[in-house]
């Protein structure tokens, strides 16, 4: 290799490490970014609704003397900057401060409900992927024939309808006339005081213990607001794998696919899906970050143990710990999932890569 070439290629080396360099201080900027903005969205709301935290801790009937102590003790008396440093740093170190309803420390209680939610979201979103998928390839295929509009329906009815409502006939007719789902709850009693869970997520820990009685009752429980959430998480797999599908459908290598006589199923499942399957990561990643913030009404209905409800508990008894505690950890988790899902896009993409 001549002393230019050597050049050459020691210039194209700096450009890519600069390049990829560049592209780490815009990704941890915009990270930083954006949950700074989480924070301070919180911080503000935590600021200018009309309940006093203090009171919430003390009381109505708490003497003034008490209040003042507390207040400055809480470090309400100080400028609403140093409060909000004061938050920020709490919130980088998990503090969100001593729930009013239970007691115990908001992380502590996340750390307790968060797994039910996380175990409803994940079932939820394996559902709405394994039906969401093959229907919107159906669409696609069979675009504006009866599977199609079929399929199109089922989409608009999981935008259309909302949750609670088909959540209470949902329970009317599977548990309250046929009996073929456990009632509203995660576990029976029977067995909530003798199994000992391990990572909290009682379908893996049941299993992983070959305890099947247990199994069972934890899956009679959960099939029915996971196949709620599957479903809604369906009607957008679905309607986005079906615009995917008929873009790559329309390519000039689907042409020459069939041009070169290969089978249907092939360039469909073989080409085709595998091109928009790229984007598709990114749509159910976005689902299931959805599921996980948004499966407040369902866990209500339910009566399902998780971050939803401790949130809708909390928010009635003016528990704002636990309130802004618990959006900071959903806020958190959206974030990670989005970041996770652009970093799986540009994997599978090597054209992104480029950029």
């Amino acid at each position: 290799m001549t002393i230019p070439e050597t050049t050459q290629l020691a210039g194209r080396k700096r450009a890519r490490a600069n390049n990829w360099a560049k592209s780490v201080l815009r990704f941890l900027v915009i990270i930083v970014t954006t949950y700074l903005g989480l924070l301070a969205v919180t911080f503000f709301i935590g600021r200018v609704i009309p309940i006093d935290p203090v009171l919430a801790v003390l009381g109505d009937r708490a003497p003034a003397h008490v209040v003042e102590r507390t207040r400055e003790l809480m470090g309400f008396n100080k400028p609403l900057y140093v409060q909000f440093f004061i938050y920020v740093r709490d919130a980088l170190t998990g503090n969100f401060g001593t729930s009013v309803l239970t007691t115990n420390p908001v992380m502590a209680d996340i750390r307790r409900v968060f797994p039910a939610t996380l175990e409803l979201a994940t079932f939820g979103t394996i559902i709405g992927s394994l039906f969401g998928v093959p229907l919107g390839v159906l669409a696609a295929v069979k675009r504006g024939s009866i599977a199609d509009q079929i399929v199109r329906v089922v989409g608009l009815v999981g935008y259309s309808v909302p949750i609670f409502w088909l959540a209470l006939l949902s329970l009317l007719l599977f548990y309250a006339k046929l009996r073929w789902v456990a009632y509203p709850g995660r576990i029976d009693i029977v067995y909530e005081y003798s199994f000992t869970p391990v990572t909290g997520l009682y379908l893996l820990d049941s299993f992983w213990q070959g305890q099947w009685d247990v199994f069972r009752d934890v899956f009679r429980h959960i099939i029915l607001p996971a196949g709620l959430l599957g479903y809604f998480s369906l009607a957008y797999i679905s309607r986005m794998t079906r615009s995917f599908m008929l873009n790559e459908l329309g390519q000039e290598y689907i042409v020459a696919a069939r041009a070169k006589g290969l089978s249907e199923t092939r360039i469909i499942w073989g080409h085709a899906l595998r091109n928009a399957a790229v984007p598709l990561v990114t749509v159910i990643a976005l689902s299931y970050a959805g599921l996980l913030e948004g499966s407040v009404l369902t866990e209500t209905v339910f009566a399902w143990p998780g971050l939803g409800l401790y949130i809708t508990n909390s928010l009635q008894n003016a528990d704002m710990n636990a309130v802004l505690g618990g959006t900071i950890v959903i806020g958190s988790v959206f974030i990670a999932i989005n970041i996770l899902s652009d970093l799986l896009y540009r994997t599978l993409d090597p054209r992104t890569r480029a950029r």
